[in-house]
């Protein structure tokens, strides 16, 4: 096994440990025993348990950033709120070890990587998107950031609930949200769809 393979292969073997036990309940001496090495060589890679973690966390932060964040480049408001909570919940449904890494409790030195700290990110270029919407529509746009404070803390609270229930499908469950965000409680569809499976006649 080369380097490269070894550092991969105990980034891998962290992930599911921290997954499964946290930070705290998580020893170098088990990761290395899965990946059937000594210690010195995990510490050689990472320099220690809070070297590795912090490499395991900024890969994840990383990956559902990158999802969130192309998901917001589409022209239509509706579509943008269909594209930004399926690829948090397909984030969610893909790695869904690292999405527990995100949500445990870290180290105590650890001030990033957090995942409210992606929340703040995602809520940032919400707020802007919603800005250049209300310019259009001759809405006030001092409130952007506090609807997108609503809609990411809407769609992040029911991605977490979501990581446990699985039910029903994340298509199902986007397509209701965006259902709630864009209609209200008082204009809901019976059955909503996301955009790419309504005919064209159905509009934005």
């Amino acid at each position: 096994m080369t380097g490269t393979q070894r550092r991969q292969q105990l980034i891998e073997i962290g992930r599911a440990l921290f997954a499964e036990r946290g930070y705290d309940a998580t020893s170098i001496e088990e990761i290395a025993q899965r990946a059937q090495v000594s210690k010195p060589v995990v510490y050689e890679h990472f320099g220690g348990k809070e070297g590795l973690y912090a490499v395991v966390v900024d890969r994840e932060m990383s990956m559902l950033l990158d999802m969130v964040t192309s998901s917001l480049t589409q022209n239509r408001s509706r579509i943008r709120l269909e594209q930004v909570a399926l690829a948090l919940l397909t984030y969610i449904d893909e790695r869904t070890d690292g999405f527990r890494i995100l949500l445990r409790d870290q180290p105590a030195t650890t001030t990033d990587g957090r995942y409210s700290s992606l929340l703040n990110e995602a809520v940032n270029q919400v707020s802007h998107i919603l800005a250049g919407d209300f310019e259009r529509r001759g809405f006030d746009t001092s409130l952007a950031p506090m609807y997108a404070q609503a809609l990411v803390g809407m769609v992040s609270t029911a991605a977490t609930w979501w990581l446990d229930e699985r039910k029903p499908s994340k298509e199902v469950v986007a397509a209701h949200l965006v259902n709630l965000c864009w209609n209200g409680l008082r204009n809901l569809e019976a059955d909503p769809q996301l955009s790419s499976e309504w005919r064209t006649d159905k509009g934005d």
